[in-house]
């Protein structure tokens, strides 16, 4: 065991010792050739196919290989820790709930509401900024908050499945509230509690397939967007232009199907039934009524 451990520790600081003077020689600052030479440092699925090809080959004994492979897997369990200790020697730190917490001023009148802002929410929000259209973003993640804040993005950390979230960040005066986030049992909580305080205002969600947008006009979306279906069309539209039909006979054919396919997901739920949480909704988004009431 000692000479396991013993390989561990010097094949280790011997490989973070090359890569931090490799970093320092192209430029990287101290700190962050320390992280990434931490990082690093830890052996690679490539040691294996190198000792393995030694002993076949006769350059090292059965023997030594094993201990060194040894050595080699146990140094790659070290990497989450290996992590954990470059960010804490280079200064760097995850941002906490309670940094992004503070909340900004009061958003706009009719600022438009982008919940999750990961690679969906920023293309939305990108593509509202440039045709001058105010909006801000609700997100759960603080790195996501408090880089869309860099950014110069009005960002707001917090759950927007809760209906006084919605309420502080402005949900009354707001003209639209998209929906962005991949995970559909979230997607249905906010829908929900949207429409719990609102029901005029344009609510677009992201759905995970046609059942979920059928599910998601049924609790109340002005439109659902589902992923397996525009990816459908996207293609079908690239493959049409290649093929040299008319870019405006493509554009009339995919927005005509996008209808009927949206006719199709309104239709699987009876009128009677939509707008209406299921049972699973209701008791998520329960928890939040009493504070409204003593509010």
């Amino acid at each position: 065991p000692w000479i396991v451990l013993g390989l561990l520790a010097g094949l280790t600081a011997l490989k973070a010792a090359v890569i931090f003077g490799l970093a320092r020689l192209f430029g990287l600052s101290a700190r962050a050739g320390l992280e990434t030479a931490l990082v690093l440092a830890p052996a690679g699925e490539f040691a294996f196919v190198v000792l393995t090809t030694g002993m076949v080959e006769g350059v090292a004994s059965p023997a030594f290989t094993q201990t060194v492979i040894l050595a080699a897997t146990l140094s790659m369990f070290t990497v989450p820790l290996m992590a954990m200790l470059g960010q804490r020697l280079s200064g760097k730190k995850t941002p906490s709930a309670a940094e992004v917490a503070p909340m900004l001023p009061p958003p706009a009148d009719g600022a438009v509401m982008v919940v999750g802002f990961g690679r969906v929410g920023r293309l939305i929000g990108e593509l509202l900024a440039e045709h001058n259209q105010p909006f801000i973003a609700i997100d759960s993640d603080p790195q996501a908050v408090q880089a869309a804040r860099k950014a110069g993005v009005d960002a707001y950390y917090g759950d927007a499945g809760r209906t006084e979230m919605l309420k502080a960040c402005g949900v009354q005066s707001t003209r639209a509230l998209i929906v962005t986030m991949d995970a559909p049992t979230k997607v249905d909580e906010v829908v929900v509690a949207a429409r719990a305080i609102r029901q005029d205002m344009i609510l677009i969600a992201r759905a995970r397939d046609d059942r979920h947008a059928a599910r998601l006009y049924a609790l109340g979306v002005t439109d659902a967007v589902p992923e397996t279906t525009e990816a459908t069309l996207q293609l079908a539209e690239n493959t049409l232009v290649d093929l040299g039909v008319p870019m405006g006979l493509v554009l009339a054919s995919i927005h005509e199907r996008r209808d009927q396919f949206r006719q199709v997901f309104q239709a699987a739920t009876p009128i009677e039934r939509r707008s209406s949480p299921t049972r699973a909704l209701r008791a998520a988004t329960a928890r939040h009524r009493p504070s409204e009431e003593t509010a």
